[in-house]
C-alpha cells in the first residue's frame, strides 16, 4: 500500500487503540450447502412484472448519447420559458439567502419565505443556498458537500411546498450558479 508513513503521536495513539480491542466470536457458520445445492430457475422480468403489476412489463429504451441523464427533473413548465430561465434571462422577483443558517433555521425560513412569495403572486424567485464548505477528509465516512445546497430541492419537493412549486432548476451564473436555485411557482388559482 503506498501512503504517507504515520508520524509519531499517530503512531502512538494507534497503539493505544489497538490495545484496547478483542477478537469478536465468529460464531458457528451456518451450512450453505443446502442453499446453494437448490436450482434458482428465474422467470423472466415480464413474468415477474405481470405477477407484481397485472400487466406486462414495457420494454425500456436504452439512453442515446444526445439523451438527458435520468437524474434529470422532467420540465413541468413551458419548454420556452424554462429556456429562458436555465439562460439567465428571466430575472427573479423576490431572492433567499439562506448562507450561514443550519437545517433546523433554514427549513422554517425556506418554507415561510415560498409561502409569502407565493401570496404576494411572484412566480420566479431565487433561493440561495451556497456552494458549501470544503471539508478536510479525515475519517472513513464521507462529509458532504454543502448540506443545505442538497436539502434544499428535497424540501421544495415536499408538503407543503410541493403544491406550489412547479419547478426547481439551477440558477445562472449571473445569479448565483451552482449556489442557488431557481424556484418556479405555480399561478394562484
Amino acid at each position: 500500500m503506498s501512503g504517507r508513513k504515520l508520524r509519531p503521536e499517530e503512531k502512538e495513539l494507534w497503539n493505544k487503540v489497538a490495545a484496547k480491542t478483542h477478537k469478536m466470536d465468529d460464531g458457528p457458520k451456518p451450512d450453505m450447502s443446502a442453499f446453494l445445492a437448490t436450482e434458482v430457475n428465474p422467470r423472466p422480468l415480464s413474468e415477474v412484472a405481470r405477477s407484481v403489476l397485472g400487466e406486462a412489463a414495457k420494454p425500456v429504451k436504452p439512453l442515446s448519447a444526445g439523451a438527458a441523464p435520468a437524474y434529470m427533473p422532467t420540465v413541468a413548465m413551458d419548454k420556452k420559458t424554462f429556456q429562458g430561465l436555465r439562460r439567465g434571462k428571466l430575472k427573479p422577483e423576490a431572492r433567499l439567502d439562506l448562507h450561514g443558517l443550519t437545517l433546523e433555521h433554514a427549513y422554517p425560513t425556506l418554507t415561510r419565505f415560498i409561502m409569502t412569495s407565493w401570496n404576494q403572486g411572484h412566480r420566479l424567485v431565487l433561493v440561495i443556498t451556497g456552494k458549501g464548505r470544503d471539508r478536510p477528509e479525515h475519517g472513513p465516512i464521507p462529509l458532504r458537500q454543502g448540506v443545505l445546497r442538497h436539502q434544499v430541492p428535497q424540501w421544495l419537493n415536499m408538503p407543503p411546498l410541493k403544491r406550489i412549486v412547479l419547478q426547481v432548476a439551477d440558477a445562472h451564473q449571473r445569479h448565483g450558479g451552482g449556489g442557488a436555485y431557481y424556484v418556479y411557482l405555480r399561478r394562484q388559482r
